[in-house]
């Protein structure tokens, strides 16, 4: 059944129908403010493979290396823009309603489906002009549950939400995003479109319940050497994931991307679509089926005191999404994939909509596994600028890499204005990864551009690899500045190749001064 009722449902769906339109409509470019330097004279980096550390870490070796120190006010001046964010971010404020979805007959004994009395709730709610939706302590069983505008739907302390596992409870489809192609799919577990001030507030627990016999099974075998989540009589996402991208690049309408039932590609747990005003504090979330939370093309969006705990296939923890303005601060993340990836659309359909990521400010954040830390990519052809990382701490023996851009010539995008200071690494594979290699590398027409990059204050006690940063010859890294930087120990420098102008000024490997 469709929890919201009309406007969610695509055959009696006029407005999303409308909506459609507007987003598939192809944008003009947005202009590019570049807070930080004047474009510089290019020279490249040649490819040079940084092993080991012989009792020196200095570069002696890179004559064609444009290098500078960063002026003071690179980064002062961009630090202030990230306050000016903070104070446009608008948290919604609610009105002092109770709807106790107990008094619409909901159960808290794990057991009874519960969707009918929740969205009666919601409804409820709403058209009282609003306030909280309290789930009281105990689980409840539900299927998906779709948001409307001035709703608070508040999860206590004590409360389990427990989401079905059967996928016929997420049809009929809705417009959706998934791996950063729009199409028709099944419903996330959380869901709201077009709506205004949505908040999922408190201290409980919503549980996907995903694990190696629901869900998990259908990302199939292993990638490139990943992990194997295949089940012998499980279907896997395969054949469809490669249909629609195919889809996709052939401009097929989203209308006519049918891929809900009989498609196997898993839902995002939390994804408001287009809507504005979006606070998301306090919960644990855990057992996601595929990404956790996936603001798409939202404005004003605030993450705050969240934990992220899933180590399935593709659990993302948070992940904004051709979003402007969005703060994500307290949070923990222990996932199975990226802790936090900004995205902004993939190939085709990133570059038709063309709506880049942009003002973001994440702080005291903790990542412990995952594959990377803080990461921009790969969905990332509409672009993402003006992002800045502040007083975070990352470590685990499973943390593949600490920073991250990731991107390739199918993708393309142009990545800039990314600001990071206090950071503390504890133990991690890679600890700085700029990487235009990544899945099909350098087999597209998109060349990609990233530039103005200033580190500072960054402390890793522990890596195998300081760097993985390699731009193109026709497109190298621009502006990648470390500042007050120390790897205290490490196996080796790692890979420096195709970058201009950059510089590290106080930065040290193992102790030794590392200089170019």
């Amino acid at each position: 059944m469709c929890i919201s009722l009309a406007p969610l449902c695509w055959i009696n769906a006029p407005n999303i129908h409308k909506k459609l339109q507007q987003w598939q409509t192809t944008r003009e470019p947005t202009s590019v403010t570049d807070y930080c330097l004047q474009q510089p004279n290019r020279r490249t980096f040649l490819g040079l493979t940084l092993a080991g550390l012989a009792g020196s870490a200095t570069l002696t070796s890179l004559s064609a290396c444009s290098s500078r120190k960063a002026p003071a006010a690179f980064s002062a001046d961009a630090w202030r823009k990230a306050e000016e964010i903070r104070q446009q971010v608008q948290v919604p404020e609610f009105p002092e309603r109770t709807f106790d979805v107990r008094r619409f007959g909901a159960k808290a004994d794990g057991k009874h489906d519960n969707s009918k009395a929740f969205a009666a709730a919601i409804q409820a709610c709403h058209d009282a002009g609003g306030g909280k939706v309290l789930i009281a302590d105990g689980d409840y069983l539900t299927g998906p549950i779709h948001l409307l505008s001035n709703i608070n739907l508040h999860i206590a302390e004590g409360a389990r939400v427990l989401f079905i596992t059967d996928p016929n409870a997420y049809l009929p489809a809705v417009f959706t995003r998934w791996e950063g192609m729009e199409l028709m799919g099944y419903s996330p577990l959380i869901y709201a479109y077009g709506q205004t001030n949505i908040a999922i507030t408190g201290k409980g627990v919503l549980d996907g319940q995903a694990n190696r016999t629901t869900w998990w099974p259908w990302k199939g075998g292993a990638w490139k050497g990943g992990t194997d989540w295949s089940v012998p009589g499980f279907p896997t996402q395969d054949a469809a994931r490669d249909k629609l991208m195919a889809d996709m690049e052939k401009g097929v309408p989203v209308a006519e991307r049918i891929y809900a039932d009989g498609a196997n590609l898993r839902p995002p747990f939390i994804q408001p679509y287009a809507c504005k005003n979006v606070l998301i504090e306090g919960v644990t979330i855990t057992n996601a089926p595929f990404w956790l939370l996936n603001p798409v093309l939202c404005e004003n969006v605030t993450v705050d005191g969240v934990s992220c705990v899933s180590h399935g296939p593709n659990s993302d923890g948070c992940d904004p999404e051709s979003c402007k303005n969005v703060v994500i601060k307290n949070c923990l993340f222990d996932t199975g994939d990226d802790c936090i990836a900004i995205k902004s659309g993939r190939n085709a359909d990133g570059r038709r909509l063309n709506v880049p990521t942009e003002n973001v400010v994440i702080s005291h954040c903790k990542m412990r596994e995952g594959h990377g830390g803080v990461v921009i990519g790969s969905e990332i052809s509409g672009g993402v600028r003006n992002v800045f990382v502040e007083h975070c701490e990352m470590s685990s023996p499973d943390l593949d890499r600490g920073i991250r851009i990731k991107t390739n010539s199918v993708r393309g995008g142009v990545i800039e204005n990314f600001f990071l200071r206090d950071i503390t690494i504890g133990e991690v594979t890679t600890a700085i990864v700029i990487d235009f290699d990544y899945e099909e590398g350098d087999a597209g027409k998109f060349t990609p551009t990233v530039r103005n990059i200033d580190i500072r204050d960054l402390h890793c006690e522990n890596a195998k690899h300081v760097f993985q940063v390699r731009g193109y010859k026709r497109s190298p890294i621009q502006n990648l500045h470390l500042t007050n930087c120390h790897f205290k120990q490490v196996q080796d420098v790692g890979l420096l190749e195709q970058l201009e102008d950059f510089s590290a000024t106080n930065v040290t490997i193992k102790g030794v001064p590392f200089k170019v």
